[in-house]
């Protein structure tokens, strides 16, 4: 398969393409820039212009959209801004630019966040319960709706809402690894 991959630089990112790339599948990375990574396929895009050329995009067969401001430090106003935006109007991006094409890919998977269900305490939560309260939850809201023009093209969509990322080598695991 031909799988395009925002985020495909991050942690997750880094390690889903590595695994895809030895189960044979060829990967396409969605970047701000070019790089000069040898035999690596890539599409420029520019999220705060709204610029993705749909003609960079008609041979793939699956999207998985990763990319998204990174939620570690302090969480002032500007900041919160930040993750929004780049969740948001990255998803909203793609998810217009596969509406136009007449062939889009098969399915984009979204990355989303647990987030989505707010702090309930103790209440047991399963993919069915609605969304909860807070930031969180209203910027996972808000990110898994933008993935509306492709599904309604009749682009399978997946929002996947992570937990946290526990690896001695990055996540949060990594972070709290060294105190203790």
């Amino acid at each position: 398969m031909k799988i395009l991959v925002s985020g495909a630089t991050g942690f997750v990112g880094s390690a889903l393409t590595y695994y895809l790339k030895r189960k044979g599948h060829q990967i396409i990375k969605l970047v701000r820039r070019a790089s000069l990574e040898p035999d690596v396929r890539e599409v420029l895009w520019n999220v705060e212009k709204q610029q993705l050329n749909p003609a960079d995009l008609q041979d793939i067969d699956a999207v998985i959209h990763l990319a998204g401001e990174n939620l570690a430090g302090r969480w002032t106003e500007e900041r919160k801004q930040k993750i929004l935006n780049s969740r948001v109007q990255g998803t909203q991006l793609i998810a217009n630019t596969l509406a136009q094409m007449e062939k889009p890919p098969h399915v984009m998977l979204c990355a989303s966040a647990v987030g989505y269900y707010g702090n309930r305490g103790d209440t047991r939560l399963t993919e069915v319960s609605g969304p909860g309260e807070g930031f969180l939850a209203d910027v996972c809201r808000r990110w898994e709706a933008a993935t509306q023009p492709a599904a309604e093209k009749g682009v399978r969509v997946v929002n996947t809402r992570f937990g946290l990322i526990m690896h001695p080598e990055g996540g949060v695991l990594k972070a709290l690894y060294w105190p203790f």
